[in-house]
């Protein structure tokens, strides 16, 4: 396995967590590979375990039993300085955008480089604006979140989460509570890192027409359990139950908004 391989490689082996004593069991069994510079979806229902997994694979949780390999190394064996260090393979797009309210566009985006890299201010300022421009952000680079379109705000939230370069990306629900216009903006920045980047890619979400739309893989958890694995047409035409009720949940819906 080259190091480039290494880097952006996340492999679930045959994880447990339970929580009070045992008696919530949250994930039964979870193995997954991530394919390396791919976009996975991780879809279920509230309370199936998606976020639970996501804390494991960033180190905030450790198994009751099972290994998480991220970029070579076990996350559940790193403690400390070793774990903080090796948790900047990853970039995240939280679901708020998690931006710093007393920081310009600017700075909120500069802040990783100038937290854990020796760049100059000229390189630091050449990176942001490539990186915003990317994202098709050109300009209004000292504003303040608050002064933001939800759109613009996930715009730059994504530019932080990207700007050093990492080799495995993180959405947590990175549509949820979005107007239909803002959703669209979010799967276009999805669908332009896809091309652009190329990055081992992970989306935690609800939301069924982004997943068949952009994903490469899509995974889904139902009780703690990964009951389907594959890729949008045959995740559209499973029958497991679970997956069916979800989908017809979506149809319903949809036919509301038709009638």
């Amino acid at each position: 396995m080259t190091e480039k391989h290494d880097r952006g490689s996340v492999r679930v082996e045959n994880i447990f967590k339970a929580f009070r004593g045992g008696r919530d069991k949250v994930l039964n069994g979870v193995s997954i590979d991530f394919p390396v510079g791919k976009l996975t979806y991780i879809l279920g229902s509230s309370g199936a375990g998606k976020s639970v997994m996501i804390k494991h694979i960033l180190g905030l949780l450790r198994p009751d039993s099972g290994n998480v390999w991220v970029a070579g190394k076990n996350m559940a064996s790193l403690k400390g300085r070793e774990l903080a260090q090796h948790r900047l393979v990853f970039g995240m797009l939280f679901q708020n955008s998690a931006l710093f309210d007393d920081m310009t566009v600017f700075d909120n985006v500069a802040f990783p480089l100038r937290e854990h890299t020796k760049m100059s201010e000229a390189e630091i300022e050449k990176k942001v604006t490539h990186t915003l421009t990317l994202l098709g952000m050109p300009g209004g680079y000292d504003k303040f979140p608050n002064e933001l379109s939800g759109g613009m705000r996930k715009r730059v939230g994504l530019a932080r989460g990207i700007i050093r370069e990492p080799a495995i990306l993180l959405y947590d629900e990175p549509t949820t509570g979005l107007d239909p216009v803002t959703r669209t903006t979010v799967d276009e920045l999805i669908a332009t890192l896809k091309r652009e980047l190329r990055l081992t890619s992970i989306v935690i979400s609800h939301d069924i027409p982004s997943a068949l739309l952009l994903a490469d893989q899509i995974a889904f958890l139902h009780k703690g359990e990964i009951v389907f694995w594959g890729v949008p047409h045959d995740f559209r035409n499973s029958e497991h139950p679970a997956i069916r009720g979800f989908l017809d949940a979506e149809r319903r819906v949809i036919d509301a908004f038709q009638v």
